[in-house]
C-alpha cells in the first residue's frame, strides 16, 4: 500500500510516502499556504509524487494533521455563533466557576468573559427543563419558542448554533428535537448539541465544549470538504484521514460533525512518532520535543504509553475543553520566536512568532525582527548552504542585521546577543519539560529526550544539558516526525455516558446494558467506516472517584460481563493509581464510578521500518570543517566544528561533538563533550555530556 502523511505546520506543510510493499520511505516539505492550508497539501503531495514517479491513482490512504481548529481557536477568529440555552442558565458560559484562573491576579485576561464564543446578545433561553432521572422531563420543550428564536438567529446571521440544555448528558430529547427544528427553519446553520459533543456532567464545560465545537465547525467543515474535492478533483482517489486529538484518526464525515476532536491535530501526531521512533531503539520512557516555527510541544511517555489530560486539566487557548486528548503541553518557542526587550526592560524570546511570512530574517521573505533562527546563524549553526537540503536559500546579513539592532539596545556583542536569545528560549522549554516530569513525581533523568520539528534538534541537546537527561534520540525524519506519526495510528473513536454508581451499590444490570449500548454504537461506526470485524477492537474504562472528590482518575475495566469479581480489580487499581498520582489513598472509602467510556479502533495499515544501508564512511559524510560558537565554562568561544550530512553517517560509528549534522528536514547540532552515533532504524542517539 502507498501511504502519504502530511502534517500543515505554521510555516512549512511536512508529506511522507511510505510504501508498505517495497519498504521505500520518501520525504518532502513545501511552504505552508497560510490562506489555504490544502494548496500546500496538494502541491505537496503531487510534487513528491512526480519526484518519485509516483502514479497518484495508486495512493491508498491520505492521513492528514490539520491546524484549522487549532488556529480558528488561538487566534479567536472562528464562526458568528448563537446559542439556545434552558431558562435562567443563559450565562454559564460567562460566569464559568468559582475558581479563577490565576487566583491572586487583579489583571488576569478571562478568555470567556474577554473573547466569548458566543456573544450575549446571540445566547437566546427558551421553556425546557430535564431532571436528573433519565426519563424525567420538568418542563416540556415549547417548540413555538424554539422556532421564534431561531429566527432571531437566523435575522442575526449566525453561522452556528448550539443546543445547551440542563442535564441533556442524561436524557438529550429536547436537545436532539431543537436540532431537527433548527435544520428545518434555517438549514444552512452548522448545528451543535451538548449531548452530541460531550455527554457529561459539569454544565459550563459541557456547555463551553460544545461552543467551540460550534465556533470553528463552520471553518474545520468548509476547509475538509474543499480539500476532499482537490484531492479527487486531482486524481487522487485515495480514503482521507484526519488526525484527532485522542491519538487517533477519523473520516472527513465524522470530524465534520465534530471538528473539536482535532484541536491538537498535529502536536497528537508528534507523540505518536515520537512513540515510533523510540520503539526503533527500545526505548519506552521518553520526553517527546517537538519545536517547529512557532511553538514547542512537550509530552511524556512511560511504559504504559502516553497519557490523556484529564477532564478537569484540559483547556485550549484557556477555554476548558471536556474530549479525549493527549497530555500535551505547548508554549510560545520556536524557530520563529521573537527575540525583544519588553516595556519593563526585560530580554524575552517569544511567544510572538514571524511565522512562515515574513519569518525569521534570514529567510528573506522581508522579516525585520530578531528571531530564534536568526541568533543560529550568528552563532553558525545552520549552514546557509544546505538549508531544506539546499532548496532554500539563507540570507546570513539580514540575520546579522537583526541581531545586531538587538544587541545595540542591550548593550551586547552581537555574539553575546545570540547567545542569550538561544539561553531564554533553551530555558523556557527546560521549565516546561519540568512541569510535566519534576513537578508531576517523574524524574526527567530516566528518561529520553525524543527531538523533532524543524527547530528540536537544534536546542535539544542544550535543554537536556540543562535539566541532566542523559540522552536525546533524533529519529530518521525529525523534521517531518508528526507526518511520520500519522502513519502509525489507526481510527479510533471514544464515547462517553455519565453512570454516577457507588461501589456500595453497583446496578450491574444498568452498567452492562449501558456498555453493550456504547459499543453497539461504535462497532457500527467502524463498519460504516469500512473495517471488517477483525481489525476492531474494543476498550472499556471507567472515570472514578473517591466518595465527595471533585476529581476523577481513569482506570481500565474488563470486556464480557462485569460483576463484582470484575468490578473489585477495577477497583484495586484505582487505589493504587489514586496512591501513586496522589502519594495516598483510602481503600476503605467507597468508590464512586462517575463516567463510563468505550474507544473503538479500527486497525489500519502502518509505515514500515527500514533498517539503514551502511554504504558510506563518516569522511564520506563530512561536508566540511568550520567554526561555531558555544558557551564554555561561561565563556563564548569559536570552536572547530565538522559539518555531516546525515544520511551518509554510517551505522554503529561513533563521532564527538562538535559536530552539526544536516539533512533536509532539520538541523542538529551536537555541542562539545557529547557523542552521538547512527543505530540500524535510522536514530541518532546523543549521549548528553555536562
Amino acid at each position: 500500500m502507498k501511504l502519504f502523511g502530511i502534517d500543515v505546520g505554521g510555516t512549512f506543510t511536512d508529506v511522507i510516502l511510505s510504501d508498505t510493499e517495497s519498504g521505500i520511505t520518501e520525504i518532502h516539505k513545501v511552504p505552508t499556504s497560510l490562506e489555504d492550508p490544502s494548496d500546500g497539501v496538494v502541491r505537496g503531495i503531487l510534487e513528491l509524487c512526480e519526484r518519485y514517479n509516483i502514479n497518484k491513482s495508486e495512493i491508498d490512504h491520505v492521513f492528514h494533521g490539520t491546524t484549522i481548529a487549532t488556529n480558528a481557536i488561538l487566534e479567536y477568529d472562528g464562526a458568528k455563533t448563537g446559542m439556545l440555552t434552558t431558562k435562567g442558565y443563559r450565562d454559564i458560559i460567562h460566569i464559568g466557576r468559582h475558581q479563577r484562573p490565576e487566583n491572586y491576579s487583579i489583571m488576569q485576561e478571562i478568555p470567556w468573559q474577554d473573547r466569548p464564543l458566543v456573544q450575549r446578545r446571540n445566547r437566546l433561553a427558551v421553556t425546557e427543563r430535564m431532571g436528573p432521572a433519565k426519563d424525567e422531563i420538568i418542563t416540556p420543550l415549547d417548540e413555538g419558542e424554539v422556532r421564534k428564536a431561531v429566527a432571531t438567529l437566523k435575522e442575526n446571521k449566525v453561522e452556528s448554533i448550539i443546543v445547551n440544555f440542563l442535564f441533556s448528558y442524561i436524557n438529550p430529547g429536547h436537545e436532539e428535537r431543537v436540532k431537527e427544528i433548527i435544520e428545518e427553519e434555517y438549514p444552512e446553520a452548522f448545528v451543535t448539541t451538548s449531548s452530541g459533543v460531550s455527554p457529561q456532567f459539569r454544565e459550563f464545560e459541557r456547555f463551553t465544549t460544545a461552543s467551540i465545537n460550534g465556533f470553528v465547525g463552520p471553518k474545520v467543515k468548509y476547509y475538509i470538504n474543499n480539500l476532499e474535492k482537490r484531492l479527487k478533483d486531482t486524481g487522487i482517489s485515495a480514503e482521507l484521514h484526519i488526525m484527532l486529538s485522542n491519538g487517533g484518526v477519523a473520516t472527513p464525515k465524522t470530524v465534520s460533525e465534530k471538528p473539536i476532536n482535532t484541536l491538537l491535530s498535529g502536536p497528537a501526531a508528534g507523540v505518536l512518532g515520537g512513540a515510533w521512533a523510540g520503539g526503533l531503539s527500545d526505548r519506552k520512557k521518553l520526553i517527546t520535543f517537538d519545536v517547529g516555527g512557532t511553538s514547542a510541544d512537550i509530552a511524556i511517555i512511560t511504559n504504559d504509553g502516553y497519557t490523556e489530560s484529564s477532564a478537569r486539566d484540559t483547556s485550549i487557548a484557556g477555554y476548558p475543553v471536556m474530549v479525549p486528548m493527549i497530555d500535551i503541553h505547548t508554549i510560545g518557542a520556536g524557530g520563529g520566536s521573537i527575540a525583544h526587550i519588553d516595556k519593563g526592560g526585560a530580554f524575552k524570546v517569544g511567544p510572538r512568532s514571524a511565522g512562515s511570512r515574513p519569518g525569521p530574517a534570514c529567510y528573506g521573505h522581508g522579516g525585520q525582527k530578531p528571531t530564534v533562527s536568526d541568533a543560529n546563524i550568528v552563532l553558525g549553526r545552520i549552514d546557509e548552504n544546505n538549508f531544506l537540503g539546499g532548496e532554500m536559500k539563507i540570507y546570513p546579513n539580514a540575520g546579522y542585521k537583526v541581531i545586531d539592532e538587538l544587541a545595540e539596545e542591550l548593550n551586547l556583542s552581537r555574539e553575546k546577543t545570540a547567545e542569550g536569545v538561544l539561553q531564554i528560549m533553551n530555558n523556557n522549554m527546560a521549565n516546561a519539560i519540568r512541569e510535566k516530569t519534576i513537578q508531576k513525581g517523574e524524574d526527567p533523568r530516566e528518561f529520553s529526550l525524543v527531538a523533532f520539528g524543524g527547530a528540536g534538534p537544534l536546542h535539544a541537546v542544550e535543554v537536556a544539558q540543562i535539566l541532566n537527561i542523559p540522552e536525546v534520540l533524533v529519529p530518521k525524519y525529525p523534521g517531518i516526525n508528526s507526518a511520520t506519526g500519522l502513519l502509525t495510528t489507526d481510527l479510533k473513536y471514544d464515547v462517553i455516558k455519565t453512570a454516577f454508581l457507588m461501589s456500595t451499590n453497583l446496578k450491574f444490570d444498568k452498567l452492562n446494558e449501558d456498555f453493550s449500548t456504547l459499543e453497539e454504537k461504535l462497532i457500527a461506526q467502524l463498519k460504516e467506516d469500512g473495517i471488517s470485524d477483525e481489525l476492531i477492537q474494543i476498550h472499556r474504562s471507567a472515570d472514578c472517584r473517591y466518595a465527595g472528590q471533585g476529581y476523577e482518575l481513569r482506570v481500565d475495566l474488563s470486556s464480557g460481563v462485569l460483576n463484582n469479581e470484575k468490578l473489585q480489580k477495577t477497583f484495586d487499581e484505582f487505589h493504587e493509581n489514586h496512591k501513586n498520582e496522589y502519594g495516598h489513598h483510602f481503600e476503605e472509602r467507597p468508590i464512586e464510578i462517575v463516567n463510563i467510556r468505550v474507544t473503538g479502533i479500527g486497525v489500519m495499515p502502518k509505515i514500515e521500518k527500514q533498517a539503514n544501508e551502511p554504504a558510506y564512511s563518516l569522511e564520506d559524510a563530512l561536508v566540511k570543517t568550520g567554526e561555531s560558537i558555544f558557551n564554555l565554562d561561561g565563556e563564548l568561544q569559536n570552536v572547530p566544528t565538522k559539518f555531516y550530512k546525515r544520511d551518509k553517517i554510517p551505522v554503529g560509528v561513533e563521532f564527538k561533538g562538535p559536530a552539526i549534522v544536516l539533512q533536509k528536514d532539520t538541523t542538529t547540532v551536537i555541542p562539545p563533550n557529547c557523542t552521538a552515533h547512527i543505530e540500524k532504524y535510522g536514530n541518532m542517539i546523543i549521549k548528553v555530556g555536562v
